[in-house]
């Protein structure tokens, strides 16, 4: 008997390890990983930029009280040439500096020195083959203007380069004014800023490659913006996709699209940057084009992001926006976000005995978000390969299922953003380079968050006086003893000055040692013995201000129209969660007085909405180029309202109080009993859904307890350990945040809708016209401005 049990045991071993390697072979080629290594590295980069000198966090005046300086450059760019170099006002170039790929041209950046600063630029042959010698290097990773036409295949159903050998046929067609037109773009790239940019129009009648005409062009522009998280340092990719494949709809409308790489900001988050691209780039389209009839943003996440803050920032760049999967900015998230790694490793380690948190429901009582028991957790199966490669198997989970937002979404972006020796595409670099240069975002805007007596850029991130999970102990969902537990053991992040590498094994390109911190733990004030809570992370109140006070913090002032529209996906953990939407409407509300010119889109994932939020913002700028003299409001069309759609695109419910909820302290609405939102772990301890609270003011634990700050818990017995566990006091929401200048902007007020009738926003907005629906509203294109509700009247009657 004992023999079947142990060879039972050593079978179910070998079986247990080998799942393991076959998960860890399946999270090498599968997971996003570091271990590809690039064809050349940056050697070198130009003196001075190892220089890591103390800085004054920005105290100057808010951009939108700023006037811009004058942009002396010549436009257009002419084929051939090359844009501006030096950012118009969004400060000095950095370094180092990697080269992205042309993937419309395929050519090499242009060289600009012979020291080794930069990439290596290569010979190339009569041909065009690129050869092994170098001819020079490119630091600032410069392209000369160029421009081709690219058609619509009907055969591969993308856009392809139009040669003389393009069969005619195969080119895809589109109506204008009764006519059959080929389905024929020019695209026009180069570098502006040192970034990418692209310009893409219909081929007009009778134009020219060096001359277009844009007698198709509907005097509309969209300027794209993208998404993703970057901490600057690298210039970005240029592919044709970029604009043909995202905007093929609107490009066959005969909108004309704008976009740079300076505005994706997988690149970077510096907003001035972006802005001072964005005004170049227009600059440029206009140089070609004539003035458009307005200019609407669009992107996703990132994208959204810069729309938010450009129009904050500068109204003279974007007239409407459509921002999708939005947050109201960048820096704000990090407050939330840099919370889950420190809760995580409380429920994986420190408080791994307790059987709760295998529980994924349970975890998010404190950390927010969504979760769910199903989804395959990588991770966890990456953690036990380790311990069993490790020798260390009683580390191995049994349980591989079960994630949070927290893990599937945010892991691996804390290092990215908060550690000066972490980078995801450090192998781009040589090993000095590499050594010599802070990666973090702080970093990278460190002209507005300052830097430390030490050259180490200042952190907006604090968590002194955070009461995690304080709403579920007040609610009864989690117990005395589990709260003190949790604040006592989960402290913050060390400084930038003692942080130490990562530990992300096979991501990091190394087979062994095996070496594996999912999160980050070496990183974190951790405490010696249970007796002695863990330190937290205090911010730099100069950073605050000076990154309130640069306008890289949406701070709810916006008289535009937009439409903020998203995909539900929450349940799938995705970070794009829909409570942003209304953490940025709330700002609104607290800056305006109202937010009535924000509209909410949520639908199901199968349905894409977006072609219709063209529409309607199209019907909305219409209106407001048609009646001046009416607010944005006033100009609001009827469609222009909160909605949410299910899987094919219908209307679920609209109205103005479809999204009512905890967010605004009101019973459900119809909406979001469909799509429910969910709290961060800042609101979970007692902060506003605003979410614009870096550093909170602090009351004593006398006054929490006895002001009632925990409802009917008692925690008069508690005191003493409350008082050890938060020496300084604890958090006092009531209060406006630290750091925050007082004197930032007089109160906006937005005007609203004859407010002398009685009437609220909503019933003041145009009425649709008879007959017409969401669903058969398109945008007035190719067409002339005169009557435009007369074109939809007789639209309507035809159908």
């Amino acid at each position: 008997m004992l023999r079947i049990l142990k060879w039972s045991l050593g079978v179910t071993g070998v079986l247990l390890l080998g799942a393991l390697g076959v998960m860890a072979y399946y999270l090498y080629n599968v997971v996003p990983s570091l271990h590809e290594p690039p064809e050349h590295i940056l050697e070198r980069t130009p003196l001075g930029s190892e220089v890591y000198s103390p800085h004054e966090a920005y105290k100057g005046p808010h951009p939108s009280l700023m006037q811009r300086p004058e942009d002396t450059f010549t436009y257009p760019i002419k084929i051939g040439e090359v844009g501006p170099v030096d950012p118009l006002f969004a400060g000095e170039k950095t370094y180092p500096f990697w080269c992205g790929k042309n993937k419309v041209t395929e050519q090499q950046p242009m060289v600009d020195n012979y020291d080794g600063f930069g990439v290596p630029v290569f010979s190339v042959d009569a041909d065009g083959v690129k050869g092994q010698e170098i001819v020079g290097y490119s630091k600032d990773c410069l392209h000369s203007t160029g421009v081709a036409y690219y058609y619509h295949s009907k055969e591969h159903g993308r856009f392809q380069p139009l040669t003389e050998d393009t069969p005619e046929f195969d080119i895809d067609t589109f109506v204008y004014e009764g006519v059959t037109r080929d389905f024929v773009v020019r695209l026009e790239t180069g570098t502006i800023n040192r970034y990418f940019y692209a310009i893409a129009a219909l081929r007009g009648e009778g134009e020219t490659l060096e001359r277009p005409l844009g007698n198709l062009w509907n005097r509309r522009l969209i300027y794209q913006f993208r998404g993703g998280v970057g901490i600057g340092k690298r210039q970005g990719n240029l592919k044709p996709s970029d604009v043909l494949k995202r905007r093929k709809s609107q490009l066959r409308e005969g909108y004309a699209v704008v976009y740079s790489s300076a505005n994706q900001t997988s690149n970077h988050y510096n907003m001035w940057l972006a802005e001072d691209t964005a005004l170049r780039v227009k600059k440029q389209f206009v140089s070609e084009y004539g003035e458009p009839l307005y200019t609407v943003g669009i992107g996703g996440s990132g994208g959204a992001i810069q729309q938010y803050l450009i129009a904050q920032n500068n109204p003279d760049v974007l007239d409407g926006i459509i921002p999708l999967y939005s947050y109201p900015d960048m820096v704000t998230q990090t407050t939330y976000v840099l919370d889950c790694e420190p809760l995580e490793y409380y429920f994986d380690v420190q408080d791994s005995q307790n059987p709760r948190w295998a529980d994924w429901s349970q975890r998010v009582l404190v950390e927010g978000l969504s979760s769910t028991s199903a989804d395959l957790n990588y991770f966890q199966a990456m953690t036990s390969a380790a311990r069993v490669l490790k020798g260390e198997p009683e580390g191995v989970s049994q349980k591989l299922n079960g994630s949070s937002e927290c893990v599937k979404s945010w892991r691996g972006l804390t290092p990215l953003v908060h550690n000066p020796n972490f980078v995801h595409f450090a192998k781009n670099f040589s090993q000095t380079v590499q050594e010599q240069t802070r990666w973090t975002h702080w970093e990278d805007l460190y002209q507005f968050y300052g830097r430390d007596q030490q050259g180490y850029a200042q952190s907006t991130w604090d968590n002194v006086g955070i009461q995690y999970g304080l709403k579920s102990l007040v609610e009864g969902k989690i117990s005395v003893e589990e709260f003190l537990d949790i604040n006592a053991q989960v402290g913050g992040w060390t400084s930038p000055d003692k942080m130490k590498d990562e530990k992300f094994w096979f991501l990091q390109g190394n087979v062994l040692p095996v070496e594996l911190s999912v999160w980050s733990h070496q990183n974190l004030e951790l405490s010696d013995n249970v007796e002695q809570p863990a330190k937290r992370t205090e911010a730099s109140l100069d950073a605050i201000e000076g990154i309130f006070r640069s306008g890289n913090v949406f701070i709810g002032k916006l008289d535009i129209p937009i439409l903020d529209v998203r995909h539900y996906l929450d349940p799938i953990l995705d970070m794009h969660h829909s409570s942003a939407s209304f953490m940025t409407r709330a700002r609104m509300l607290k800056a305006q007085d109202n937010a009535d010119n924000q509209i909410i889109w949520m639908s199901d994932p199968k349905h894409d909405p977006v072609d219709r939020a063209f529409a309607v913002m199209d019907d909305w700028l219409l209106n407001i180029h048609m009646h001046p003299e009416k607010s944005v409001v006033e100009n609001r069309p009827y469609f222009a309202e909160h909605s949410c759609f299910d899987q094919d695109g219908q209307t679920i419910a609209r109205g103005h109080n479809v999204w009512d909820g905890a967010w605004n302290q009101q019973p459900a609405g119809a909406c979001m009993r469909v799509y429910p939102s969910y709290p961060t772990s800042r609101e979970i301890a007692g902060a506003p859904v605003d979410g614009d609270i870096f550093k909170c003011q602090l009351q004593s634990i006398e006054n929490a307890v006895d002001g009632g700050l925990y409802g009917r818990v008692d925690m008069q017995s508690h005191r003493e350990r409350l008082e050890a566990i938060f020496p300084s006091g604890v958090c006092d929401f009531t209060k406006p945040g630290l750091g925050r200048p007082g004197n930032l902007l007089k109160r906006a007020v937005i005007a609203k809708a004859d407010v002398t009738s009685g009437k609220n926003v909503s019933e003041t907005q145009q009425a649709a016209p008879e007959g017409l629906s969401l669903d058969k509203l398109q945008p007035v294109t190719l067409s002339r401005l005169d009557d435009v509700h007369n074109d939809l009247d007789r639209e309507t009657a035809t159908q």
